[in-house]
């Protein structure tokens, strides 16, 4: 028996749920609500280390950079979620945000035997998704000690990439591998080692923190309205004018319009009818404000 799990935060028993398999269906629900309430907190409390290791990830991008996620389990199918959704989201190259997972594709949706106990595999990994310097890699695990991610965290390090950890234990040997770690110990899992849960759900939180506020600092929202969205499908072209006229107020018959000569390209459609330009001059409005609506916007009435 492996007496170091014996001493993780994960690997505790929660006494709060005890007796949860006498537990009617409701009250199951309750139990598992109780612990959940817990972890917003938790994720609140880490928030200067989330945002510092955002920064990082913002200078990445600005430079030319690329993040990757690396997990093994849960925390590698959470990271491929996050980086699977800033392409239809905020528009970016699906090269911008990768998830990596130890097992590869196969482990997405199937358990790979062993693929997580070899500091090689993803040490390999980091080589075969061609991770540079310029790069930021995130290791992801709740117990902050698997191999596979500890491999990549190390090898990432090695290239001169920025490294940053994710763990749901204190003192991981993540640590003394990152630039910058975010520990957010969310304490027991309702069942003892279903880490999927309370960790999983941390984990989310704050990857979901670290790509909206990265492209949010990278101009990719402009107020709250997510304006560099691929209008790929029917329900994403609505969506796109619905943004449209939320962010200029402007009439139907001008949305189309201006939707139409931008191609499509909602951010260019906003700055033409906010700066009343053709497109051709909106782009270069947002050329010139690296791509922030505001900028552009303010650039124009200063001309």
């Amino acid at each position: 028996m492996d007496d170091i799990i014996g001493f993780l935060t994960t690997e505790q028993r929660n006494q709060n749920t005890r007796k949860i398999d006498r537990q009617s269906t409701e009250q199951i629900m309750y139990m598992i609500n109780d612990e959940d309430q817990r972890i917003a907190e938790v994720v609140r409390s880490s928030i200067p280390h989330i945002a510092a290791a955002t920064d990082r990830i913002v200078e990445a991008f600005r430079q030319g950079g690329r993040l990757f996620y690396f997990g093994a389990g849960t925390s590698g199918r959470l990271g491929i979620l996050d980086a699977s959704e800033c392409p239809p989201t905020y528009g970016s190259d699906p090269s911008m945000v990768q998830g990596v997972i130890a097992g590869g594709v196969q482990a997405i949706q199937e358990a790979v035997e062993g693929a997580e106990d070899s500091e090689e595999n993803g040490a390999r990994d980091v080589d075969l998704y061609g991770v540079r310097a310029q790069d930021v890699v995130v290791g992801i695990a709740a117990s902050g000690r698997t191999p596979y991610v500890l491999g990549a965290m190390r090898s990432a390090r090695a290239i001169g990439a920025t490294v940053i950890g994710i763990s749901n234990n204190e003192q991981s040997p993540m640590r003394p591998l990152a630039h910058q770690m975010i520990e957010a110990v969310v304490g027991p899992e309702v069942i003892l080692g279903s880490t999927r849960m309370k960790s999983g759900t941390a984990q989310k939180l704050i990857l979901n923190m670290l790509t909206t506020a990265s492209m949010i600092r990278i101009g990719k929202v402009y107020d709250n309205l997510m304006v560099d969205l691929q209008p790929s499908n029917e329900k994403l072209v609505h969506r796109s004018k619905r943004i449209i006229k939320m962010a200029t107020d402007a009439d139907d018959e001008r949305i189309e319009a201006a939707y139409k000569k931008s191609g499509g390209h909602v951010k260019t459609a906003i700055v033409m009818i906010l700066t009343d330009t053709d497109s051709d001059q909106a782009k270069l409005l947002l050329e010139r404000a690296d791509g922030f609506v505001a900028e552009a916007v303010k650039r124009s009435k200063t001309r």
